[in-house]
This record gives C-alpha cells, sequence and structure tokens, in this order.
C-alpha cells in the first residue's frame, strides 16, 4: 500500500474518532530533517566509559533533552523530532530508541531509588536497581537500522520512507474507540497492552520489542510522570505498528463507527470533550 490510501484512510478515521490531531509515524534515517526539534550533541556516552570510572553525569546531564519533549514541540509546530547516537538528550531514551546498546547502568539507579549518600535521590518508579536492570534486558531495543530515529506527522511521509508505527495521542474517548476498533480488526483480546516504562518506551521501545517477536500489538503509554509535563491533561499514547495500521483502516466499513452501535454516545462525549478542553472541531 503506498502512502496515498494510508493517509485518506485516517483521514476517515479520524473523523470517525472525532480527533482533530493527525498520529505521527515514527522511521530511521540517514538524515535529519530540517527544523527539527531534538538534542543538542552531548558528551560522549558508553557502557565502556561508564565502567572506566571516566563517565561524568553532571556533564551529560548538561544537554539533557527529553524525547517526550521533543516530540510535544513538533506536535505544536506541526513538525518532525528526532534523536541520534550524538544528540541523545536522554540516556534512558537513547535506549529506548534503540540508538544505544548496552544502558547505561546509571539509569538503574536513577529510576528506582538513586545513590545512598549523593543527591541522586532516584525517581522511585522501580524498587530497586535490580528490578530496573531487569526491566532494561526485557525491553532490549534492536540495532537502529540508521543515524535517526525521527518522528514526524502521518502526512510528512511519502512512499519512499513510510512510517514503522503509528502513534495518536489521545483522551480515554477516543482512546475507547482505538482500543475497540483494534480488538476488533485482530478479533485478540490481548492485542493492546500497556506495561511499565518511561513514555518513550511505550511509544517506540515497546513496540519495537513486540514486533521484533512478529506480535502485532497496540501498545498505550504516556504513565511515566516524568513525561506528563509534555503531554495535554489527560492525554495517554497509543502506538500501532503500520502492517496492524493498515488492517484497522481495512476494517473501518464494517466496523462500530458506521454500523448503530453505542460509539454515536461516546462521539457525542468526544465532542462534548473537545469543547470543554477549546479544542472544538
Amino acid at each position: 500500500m503506498t502512502m496515498q490510501p494510508i493517509l485518506d484512510g485516517t483521514t476517515t478515521f479520524l473523523k470517525h474518532l472525532g480527533l482533530g490531531e493527525e498520529p505521527f509515524g515514527v522511521h530511521y534515517s540517514d538524515s535529519k530533517p530540517e527544523n527539527a526539534f531534538g538534542p543538542k550533541k552531548g558528551t560522549p556516552i558508553s557502557r565502556e566509559l561508564e565502567d572506566r570510572g571516566e563517565l561524568d553525569m553532571q556533564e551529560v546531564m548538561k544537554s539533557f533533552t527529553c524525547v517526550m519533549g521533543s516530540v510535544w514541540l513538533a506536535r505544536k509546530k506541526h513538525g518532525a523530532a528526532f534523536i541520534s547516537t550524538e544528540e541523545y538528550g536522554c540516556i534512558g531514551g537513547v535506549y529506548y530508541c534503540s540508538m544505544m546498546k548496552p544502558h547505561l547502568r546509571f539509569i538503574e539507579h536513577y529510576v528506582s531509588t538513586g545513590f545512598e549518600g549523593t543527591p541522586v535521590h532516584g525517581e522511585r518508579y522501580m524498587p530497586n536497581p535490580d528490578a530496573m536492570r531487569e526491566f532494561m534486558l526485557r525491553v532490549n531495543p534492536r540495532e537502529a537500522p540508521g543515524k535517526y530515529c525521527i518522528f514526524k506527522p502521518l502526512s510528512q511521509f511519502t512512499d519512499d520512507e513510510k512510517p514503522e508505527f503509528v502513534i495518536f495521542f489521545a483522551r480515554p474517548e477516543v482512546l475507547s474507540g482505538l482500543f475497540t476498533h483494534t480488538v476488533f480488526t485482530t478479533g485478540d483480546m490481548e492485542c493492546v497492552v500497556s506495561p511499565f516504562g518511561a513514555g518513550c518506551t511505550n511509544m517506540l521501545g515497546w513496540p519495537l520489542y513486540y514486533k521484533e517477536r512478529d506480535m502485532e500489538k497496540a501498545v498505550i503509554g504516556g504513565f511515566d510522570p516524568s513525561a506528563r509535563k509534555f503531554m495535554k491533561a489527560d492525554e495517554l499514547t497509543f502506538t500501532v505498528p503500520l502492517s496492524l495500521y493498515e488492517k484497522m483502516l481495512a476494517t473501518l466499513p464494517e466496523s462500530m463507527f458506521t454500523h448503530e452501535t453505542a460509539w454515536k454516545n461516546v462521539r457525542k462525549k468526544v465532542t462534548r470533550s473537545a469543547k470543554a478542553w477549546g479544542e472544538e472541531e
């Protein structure tokens, strides 16, 4: 399928959902889009440098840029966001977006209970460093197929650079439509998952995990407290692999959206929600 049927189907899908913002796609490329939002080049990082005690984390953090923050800017400006091995911004994001392996040990402490006797008290998202290490090794993103990991609006893709995944940003009523239609398309009651992870882990890291295992799964994310400042109130992410998304578009004519179902009542709530947030269709 070329991109045009996907874009046409997306327009129809968004009308059914009552969602005013088009989804983003993500892909890998050796070229960075012009005027893209992303991190500045940071000091070199690697597990090898960390193990030798040659990594100054204070220096590393000076160039901190959250993947979700870059995507947030791209959403507002209708542009692209990126991350690369050298322009990494976040030691977690560069791993989850498959731009660097292995992960730095520092993050095992930073996301859990920190380092005793230091200012790094930890985010307390995991109970201990061992649990966080197990999580990092479980996600275990593949090696990136390009120099840059790029996020941009779906309409900016061409036939020569199709997205691997499609990412929606939506509130619960719209999410109920995305969730239910995914189940309708697949017939699989477990086709939508929401494992623990950072904002970018669920937006890309976990979707990559399932794709590498030939599992067509949609992933709900956005529960990471650190990423909430880069998302609208009550908003979450919903990522689907392109292969599944194409199937979802193909089943729209037979879906709840085009028949007499309870979706009509939900759709009215979507409209009320848009008005309440000043985002009228």
